[in-house]
Order: C-alpha cells, then structure tokens, then sequence
C-alpha cells in the first residue's frame, strides 16, 4: 500500500497507484460543527481524521490564517477595524482597501473602497513596499512552514507550500472592476503589477526554501473565472497573467516541484495557457460554474491531474443515494488512465452531515480503488 505523499506524486505524474487520492476543503463552521458532535477533537484535526492525502500551508478548512507569504503593502498596518456590529466587521488593511467581513458565516469579504486605482496609487501607496527586500523576512511565516513541514514527513503526507497568484493579489488590491477595467485601458500598469508580484512571490519563496528546505509541491489560489466564463478572454490571460504565472511555474519546476492551480469558476477556455504556462493539476472544478469532470478529463487528461468536480449540491441534500449516483457517474471515467484526487466541487458546508460526508469519502475511494 502506497503512503499518501507516494500515492500523490504517482498521481500527478499519471503513474499506477492503488487508488484515487483523497483531498478536501471545509467551511470553518462544518469543522467546528462536527468537532462539537464529538467526531474528533477539535477542529483542525479533520484533515488527519479523514487521511487526506495532501496539505497545504493554507490548511483545509476556510476561512483560516493561511497566509505563508504576506504581500500585503505595508505590513506596519496590520488589519485595523474601523466599526463593529454585531453582524459585521469593516477592515482597513495594509493595502488601503476597505473590506467588510460577516461574522455570521464563511466566505470571501465584501470590498467597500480601495485607496489604489491607478498607476500612480499603485506606485505610491504598494510598490516600493513590496520591492524592499529588507522586509522580505518579515512577510514569510516560517513558523508555519517548518511545522507542517516536519508533520507531514512524518505522517509521509505530500506537502505543497501554498501561494498567491497575480490576479487573486492584485483584485483585493483595486477591486475586480477597476482591475479588469485597466486590463483594457491600462495594460502596461496590469503588466507592471503582475510582473511586482511574480518577482516578490519567487523572492520569498527563495529565502523560504534556502532557510528550511523544499515542500513536495507548490500550490497556486489564482480564481480566475466566475459562473458560465472566465474573467478575461485568453487572448488577454496570455497578454497579461500568463507571463506572472510561468516565473512563478518556472521556479517550482527548476527545483523539482509539481504545481497545483487553485481555480474557481468557469476557466475551461484557459486550461490550454495554464498548462502551458506549466501547472501540473488543477482544482477544484467548480460544477456550478459550469466545469464538466468528465468533459474536462477526455480533453486534457493526459496531459493534467484533476482534483474535485464532484458536485458539493448533492452532499447538501444528505440523500446518500444522490451521492452514490453522483460518484458512479463521475469517478470510474475521472480515474481511468490515472490523475484523479477526490473531492467535492469547492468546500463542504455545514448543511452536508458527517455521516454523508464519511459515506462519500468510503464509497469514493471504493469505486476508486484500482483493480
């Protein structure tokens, strides 16, 4: 029987394995609710309670403090709250931009006002910060790193160190629209950005991996896609975060380290350019979105590992015959030929059960186990 960090690499390289890796993502409330029913102990302990086969220094359950590398601008601010409800909580951090945070549920902030929305704020207010190396050591939680370095070799779990793309830092930094605004009427300050960040992420993780040592593989959160589309056409994503993208790649690569790209949304247009720009897998396939597991493995699975698409909305009902029907419909072709990790379409929320979610990692694995 193969170790899961075995199994993962073998995965990845489209090599036999015993049988389909397991990874999963959970909302912070589906964590904390099981743990209070007594399933384990607390709540950062269910990647080890289902045997995961891959970590990330971001962790696995959302939201979480997650950031290995932080490139926010000024790190002096930290994340000053500017009002409180009982409902929510209003954030200026150090970026300048104003996010406002529910405190009644899980999910991304909502984006009030941004200090930056052109050239000149951007060179103002973010670039000289992060191109000062002498603050490079601060922005890199090596504390962090080192822990789940040192827990995953000796569970033989497969560790990929987590970072941020261009487009997921530069959209909280300007907003979506203004951002995808000026990749049409400013493409040179879009290009300057992405090429900012692509440097300061290769940097860190130099001093990161000179200091303590490689991770398995490198994982990449770049959502460039939303429901039905991507953000950008592909002409533009190769015009643009292509380039910012294939540094980052490019360095994994030249030290032996697959990399995992971290989707959401519709981006089947752009899987082509992803994979040339070099990723090795991509997650989660986002079944709401509109991705197709199983279009998408008879397209590019030869060429690509695949983890997720199995659709979170059928976990929700709790009707574990729906969740049968919907494994035997994806699993026996997303496995065929190798290169499939199980998971659902994005994160299991808190309406999924424990014992649905226990029945769909069983049955999962049972189907995808290879005779």
């Amino acid at each position: 029987m193969l170790t899961s960090k075995e199994r993962f690499q073998r995965i990845l390289r489209h090599q036999p394995v015993d049988r389909i890796g397991l990874f999963e993502v959970f909302w912070q409330e589906t964590a904390r609710k099981w743990a209070a029913q007594g399933r384990f102990e607390k709540p950062e302990m269910i990647s080890h309670h289902f045997g995961l086969d891959v970590r990330r220094t971001g962790g696995e359950i959302t939201p979480m403090p997650w950031k290995l590398l932080d490139l926010v601008a000024n790190l002096e601010v930290g994340e000053q709250v500017v009002e409180e409800t009982d409902q929510v909580k209003l954030i200026r951090d150090g970026n300048g931009a104003l996010l406002r945070w529910r405190k009644d549920g899980s999910g991304a902030p909502e984006h009030v006002e941004f200090v930056v929305g052109d050239r000149r704020t951007w060179r103002q207010h973010i670039r000289p910060y992060l191109l000062d190396a002498d603050s490079y050591v601060r922005r890199i939680d090596f504390d962090r790193y080192r822990a789940l370095r040192t827990q995953c070799a000796h569970r033989d779990i497969f560790l990929c160190a987590g970072v941020v793309g261009a487009f997921d830092l530069m959209s909280p930094l300007c907003g979506h629209e203004r951002l995808l605004m000026a990749m049409v009427d400013d493409v040179g300050w879009v290009r300057e950005m992405c090429e900012v960040y692509a440097t300061a992420t290769v940097e860190l993780l130099e001093v990161l991996f000179q200091r303590e040592g490689l991770p398995d593989g490198l994982w990449v959160w770049d959502d460039l896609g939303f429901k039905h589309r991507p953000f950008m056409s592909p002409a533009m994503y190769r015009e643009l975060i292509f380039p910012a993208h294939k540094r980052v790649f490019d360095f994994a690569h030249a030290r032996g380290l697959p990399v995992v790209l971290h989707c959401d949304g519709m981006v089947e247009s752009l899987i082509p350019h992803l994979i040339e720009a070099g990723i090795d897998c991509l997650q989660p396939l986002e079944v709401k979105a509109g991705m197709d597991l199983t279009r998408i493995k008879k397209t590019y699975g030869e060429r690509l590992a695949l983890v997720g698409g199995i659709d979170v909305r059928e976990l929700i009902t709790n009707d574990l015959d729906r969740v049968r029907k919907a494994l035997e419909r994806n699993v026996p072709q997303a496995m065929a030929g190798g290169g499939y990790v199980l998971q659902v379409d994005h994160s299991v929320p808190h309406q999924v059960e424990y014992e649905t979610y226990k029945y769909f990692v069983a049955k999962g694995l049972e189907i995808g186990t290879y005779r």
